[in-house]
């Protein structure tokens, strides 16, 4: 198994940036990982409830849904979910992801792993630019921020 770990720096304080990845208003406004649309955000924010996202990539109009389970929730510090992709995706395994929130001057230093990948360098790759591609859409949402 092989993971990956992104950091953010995004101007809003935590509470504001956990809401925007646990709350299907503030999903729709950054999953995926380009411009297309969020078609379905689906949350249950509870351990043991469930969440389901689907949306459209710009570049070629592919549906993708992945969904999951809540593992850990501490408002506003951290969230922890399995991930899995739907509709037979190439990558058939369940995986882990986790949004780590902390205060800084700034706003929010996001530390995002996405673990239990399959060990396959085009794997962790493809996964890396998606979520590369929804950070930057998130960090844009905070962008003028104070």
């Amino acid at each position: 198994m092989t993971s990956l770990t992104l950091v953010r720096r995004i101007k809003a304080r935590p509470q504001i940036v956990f809401d925007a990845v646990t709350t299907p208003d503030g999903i729709a406004q950054w999953w995926g990982p380009d411009s297309g649309p969020v078609l379905a955000a689906e949350v249950d924010l509870r351990v043991g409830g469930r969440y389901r996202v689907r949306f459209r990539r710009m570049l070629d109009s592919t549906e993708y849904e992945s969904s999951g389970e809540f593992l850990e929730i501490a408002r506003p510090e951290l969230v922890v979910m399995s991930w899995r992709w739907s509709d037979g995706m190439a990558d058939p395994g369940e995986s882990r992801v986790q949004f780590a929130l902390k205060a800084i001057p700034e706003g929010t230093e996001l530390t995002f792993t996405h673990s239990q990948l399959e060990d396959v360098e085009e794997t962790r790759l493809s996964h890396e630019a998606g979520w590369m591609g929804a950070f930057d859409k998130l960090e844009s949402l905070f962008a003028t921020a104070g």
